[in-house]
């Protein structure tokens, strides 16, 4: 495709000359020969030091939004807001892939993986060949197998260029709908600008990402561009969450069907009848027309929000009833996500995502009641992010849990012990230890936890690595839950 039909309606400051463009690229070490290469000046890396390595490697042309000091020997564009130029030119590249299917977006601070894998799961079961973009993989399903999309940098939303990509993609394999987690960085940074979604639904907002955003308004602002100016048909928002009910209010004026969703009595999709569990949750939805009952394997009350968002956006793409129902009956927790892992040892231990101040509260919360002896935690905080949830977090697990052991998260470029400082800052009882090797943290917990007590690795989740100091190490929170429980099996059965 021509270059100048590529930008044709982008308005950009300057243009110097026209080439063929063969693909698109913001990466000059993936750069292929014929690639227009979008020169961004990232979080950790500026692209405009690239521009050279670019051209030397076969670039076509060059977008930039700073006017460069020296003639190029390819053709350059230069233009106003980077971000909206790739996003712009990235979906005028494939087709416009979105207009040719239903795409969903979920997004919030916590619940985003659950709620869409169970929405696919939803979808593919009443027939669709779906689509699923998030955090933990890219997939395409249907009745008959799963296949995990070729390998992307992955990010709970992928950037412009391969989020464009992903739905072409998605569309020649005769994929109906798509379902996507959408991030608020993804927003923010116009990732999905240029899209079309048919429905989104937004799970609740809580601390987290501040070292992006700022503040809190700031990161409720970067979300409601997904209600504001890319979502055509229907929102769907868990107004029991403050932010949910404030943006429902505010998207009343938008032309969109707003459906809400909770235990409020004003919702429009009423939630009942809730029963929580150790083996799952059963509770009813109720309609204007109907009274849904409802049953999972999924634990806590997190996860009847999940479901309920889930179904309730099912409803809205006229999924029928029984089959939402047999859907949710049968879905598996998702990896990492409140994880219950059963070796036939005679306490429980849950895995999960939890890393900010509400997620970690919730699962706390969801798991009290199911405890018969003590909780106990460990979890840390992750390096080169929002230094100000920490204290809290130490705060929230030693209020709420019997013995916390704090450690190391992914500490990135930070030490590990001056992330545990900032956690224990905000320590005020004295139930916590500190062991800052995980591996270690993870087995005092296995090895203490008596009958009746409930372990919670919190932090990590499905991740299968421990970044340090830029080098990303193999680990697994349930990879060294199996073989502490099996370890200590093993020496009770010699």
């Amino acid at each position: 495709m021509r270059l100048s039909r590529l930008i044709n309606g982008l308005n950009p400051l300057v243009v110097i000359g026209d080439a063929e463009v063969q693909g698109l690229s913001s990466d000059s070490r993936t750069l292929k020969k014929g690639d227009l290469f979008f020169a961004i000046k990232g979080e950790h890396h500026d692209g405009r030091r690239f521009i050279s390595d670019a051209i030397a490697k076969g670039a076509a042309a060059v977008v930039t939004d700073t006017p460069l000091e020296k003639s190029l020997s390819v053709p350059l564009v230069v233009v106003r807001d980077i971000h909206e130029a790739i996003a712009f030119v990235s979906d005028r590249f494939y087709g416009h892939p979105s207009s040719e299917l239903k795409v969903i977006g979920v997004t919030g601070t916590n619940g985003k993986t659950t709620t869409s894998s169970l929405l696919s799961h939803i979808l593919t079961a009443a027939g669709y060949k779906t689509g699923l973009i998030g955090t933990v993989k890219y997939l395409i399903r249907d009745n008959n197998r799963t296949v995990e999309v070729k390998k992307l940098p992955l990010h709970t939303t992928p950037d412009a260029i391969h989020w464009q990509e992903l739905l072409r993609m998605m569309k020649a394999e005769g994929v109906k709908m798509v379902v996507s987690e959408v991030s608020s960085h993804a927003l923010a940074l116009r990732r999905v600008d240029y899209t079309e979604f048919h429905l989104s639904i937004f799970t609740n907002l809580s601390r987290d990402h501040l070292d992006f955003h700022g503040d809190m308004e700031s990161y409720y602002q970067s979300k409601m561009r997904l209600f504001r100016k890319l979502t055509r048909c229907v929102a769907i928002f868990n107004t029991d969450d403050p932010y949910c009910r404030r943006a429902a209010k505010e998207t009343l004026s938008s032309g969109l069907k707003i459906i809400t969703c909770g235990t409020s009595e004003d919702a429009v999709f009423k939630v009942s009848n809730i029963c929580l569990k150790k083996e799952g949750v059963e509770f009813s939805i109720r309609t204007s027309t109907e009274e849904i009952s409802l049953r999972s394997e999924l634990v806590g009350m997190p996860n009847v929000y999940n479901i309920a968002l889930a179904v309730a956006a099912a409803l809205q793409m006229e999924i029928k009833p029984h089959i939402i129902q047999e859907a949710v009956r049968r879905f598996q927790p998702v990896e990492g996500r409140l994880q219950m892992i059963k070796l036939g040892q005679d306490f429980s231990v849950v895995i999960d995502y939890a890393h900010t101040p509400d997620a970690l509260q919730n699962v706390i919360l969801a798991m009290r009641p199911l405890t018969k002896g003590k909780l106990i935690i460990v979890f840390g905080c992750g390096g080169n992010r929002d230094r100000g949830k920490r204290p809290i977090m130490g705060e929230i697990a030693t209020e709420l849990s019997d013995l916390v052991i704090v450690t190391s998260d992914n500490p990135r470029n930070e030490p590990p012990g001056e992330i545990i400082k900032d956690i224990v800052g905000g320590i005020k009882k004295k139930n916590y230890m500190i062991i800052e090797d995980r591996r270690e943290a993870i087995f005092k917990a296995i090895s203490i936890a008596s009958s009746g007590d409930m372990v919670i690795v919190a932090g990590k989740g499905h991740e299968e690595y421990q970044e340090i100091e830029g080098v990303k190490y193999p680990f697994s929170d349930r990879a060294t839950v199996v073989e502490a429980i099996k370890n200590r099996l093993e020496a009770v059965n010699c």
